[in-house]
């Protein structure tokens, strides 16, 4: 049997549709959430929707989980049978063993070549490093050169968000109690993003208006180095067109798409978070 050349390994964090799932074959592993006793896979037991209503409705706040190093284990052992080499792509191991578990999944399975990169990130622009590896592949570029390029794109991605919710953003060890407090008491929105893999607080801001504009200036700054970047929401459909449509004004050489935040990412930054996201060129 004639083995494939590439598979393409990401994780739920991805936002991929599923029509591009299933169009490439890109096998997602996925992310778990636990409420209570109940854990579901991102995108199989739950839909992101279905997510932050049930976060909306729960006394209890949600927990994450990475995929089992046994899941990884398995799908690689499947993987060397049928392909010359994979590429795997996945969220900030600053965030997430999940990068890890991938690399010591391969190992064990002796399936060695395999390449798997750290996003430094997740969400949009780590959909987007998986769509741009498979455009070359349809290119014809060899695996060494998709690879390389590849390798420089985490540097490139950036993710800026205002969080909708503080109380969890401090459960999942992100926000220091102070701050916790301060900002809840004086309704302060925080902006954060993405530096070498670790999520950081860029900035303070006293209202909704002012995050918009802040977030705004701040993706000024970089827009005449793209060609395309994302509104991202957590279920805040209806007002991430809206930004869509403002930027669209602005910036007519940029192709903007709306991504929502999935699951596992929004059980720490909650309902309500708005962002915007990039790869430079």
């Amino acid at each position: 049997m004639t083995k494939k050349k590439i598979a393409w390994v990401t994780d739920s964090t991805a936002t991929l549709s599923k029509d591009y799932i299933d169009k490439y074959n890109i096998h997602v592993v996925p992310m778990e959430i636990i409420f209570g006793d109940q854990s579901y896979r991102e995108d199989i037991d739950i839909t992101a929707e279905d997510f932050y209503k049930k976060l909306s409705e729960s006394k209890v706040l949600p927990k994450t989980s990475q995929p089992a190093l046994g899941s990884f284990v398995n799908l690689y052992e499947q993987l060397k049978e049928e392909y010359e080499y994979a590429i795997a792509i996945h969220a900030s191991s600053a965030l997430t063993g999940t990068y890890q578990s991938s690399v010591s999944a391969s190992q064990m399975a002796e399936f060695h070549s395999v390449e798997v990169i750290d996003s430094k990130i997740g969400s949009y622009p780590l959909g987007k490093m998986i769509q741009q590896g498979v455009e070359m592949e349809e290119q014809g570029k060899s695996y060494e050169e998709i690879v390389a390029y590849l390798r420089t794109l985490p540097d490139k991605a950036q993710l800026l968000m205002a969080p909708g919710s503080l109380e969890q953003l401090h459960k999942g060890g992100r926000l220091s109690s102070a701050q916790a407090i301060i900002g809840n008491l004086i309704q302060l929105k925080l902006i954060i993003k993405f530096d070498n893999g670790k999520v950081i607080m860029h900035d303070r801001i006293r209202t909704e208006k002012k995050v918009k504009l802040r977030l705004f200036e701040m993706f000024a700054e970089v827009a005449p180095q793209l060609k395309e970047a994302s509104v991202i929401h957590a279920n805040e459909a209806e007002k991430a067109l809206q930004w869509k449509a403002e930027l669209e004004q602005l910036y007519p050489h940029i192709s903007f798409t709306t991504t929502m935040f999935s699951p596992v990412p929004g059980v720490h930054t909650g309902q309500g978070t708005m962002g915007l996201s990039w790869i430079t060129e």
